[in-house]
């Protein structure tokens, strides 16, 4: 509430240019108040996109490459929201989809807390299942970029690959994705050799500090090597 009243009245447009420039501690500490999943499901590898990893994410798309002003985004896996709300804050145009009704229901309301303009941010949310989108969907849902922090393929090995490869299908500029580092010289291969993509490249080497979601985890926190990935489509 503080924020949009601090944020509020000196004109949306002056303002969304305030927050194009805005720096990257300051995009975390907006993030930070984005709702977690309430009960992750393990089956579909839900953890929430942790606030410092979104704000890189986004940050270096808005500035170094396509922007989010007036930009199409499909965010594959969207879960809580912290991308796709993010990048909706951002000034682009969302449509975040997710197998799960309960994530969704929080990426919802995330829209809503987290805005901290007067008007409504542009973005919607589908129930879907990823990996049944077929071609003639994707051709639908033809954005400028897709975001995605898929499932690492812990339980089911390939998941990453497979949302890619819808990513692959709908994107006309960029598809931005997290993998495990430990698998980038597949990755790399496979986006350009079979997925056809002009160009892969590695914009960041994150660490992943995935804290105890579920009962068989061991640690309260464990790190993860994670690379953000910029697939460029022809």
């Amino acid at each position: 509430e503080n924020r949009k009243t601090c944020l509020a009245g000196a004109g949306a447009c002056w303002l969304r240019g305030v927050l194009a420039v805005m720096k990257l501690k300051d995009l975390q500490s907006l993030l930070q108040d984005c709702k977690p999943f309430e009960e992750p499901k393990v089956e579909l590898e839900q953890y929430t996109t942790r606030p410092h990893i979104a704000a890189h994410i986004l940050h270096a798309i808005h500035n170094s490459y396509e922007g989010f002003d007036d930009t199409t985004v499909v965010d594959l896996g969207c879960g809580a929201g912290a991308l796709g709300v993010g990048a909706a804050i951002l000034g682009g145009r969302i449509i975040g989809i997710d197998i799960d009704k309960d994530a969704l229901a929080i990426a919802q309301e995330n829209a809503v807390e987290l805005n901290p303009w007067e008007e409504d941010l542009c973005i919607d949310f589908v129930n879907a299942d990823v990996l049944e989108l077929v071609p003639q969907m994707c051709e639908k849902l033809k954005a400028d970029v897709v975001i995605t922090n898929p499932p690492f393929g812990t339980r089911t090995k390939g998941v990453d690959i497979e949302f890619l490869k819808v990513a692959s299908q709908i994107a006309t500029s960029a598809v931005y994705s997290l993998h495990k580092s430990s698998t980038r010289s597949y990755i790399q291969r496979h986006a350009t050799k079979v997925l056809g993509f002009k160009r892969a490249q590695v914009v960041a080497e994150l660490r992943y500090d995935l804290p105890k979601t579920y009962k068989f985890h061991k640690k309260a926190c464990k790190d993860i090597e994670v690379d953000f990935w910029r697939f460029e489509v022809k």
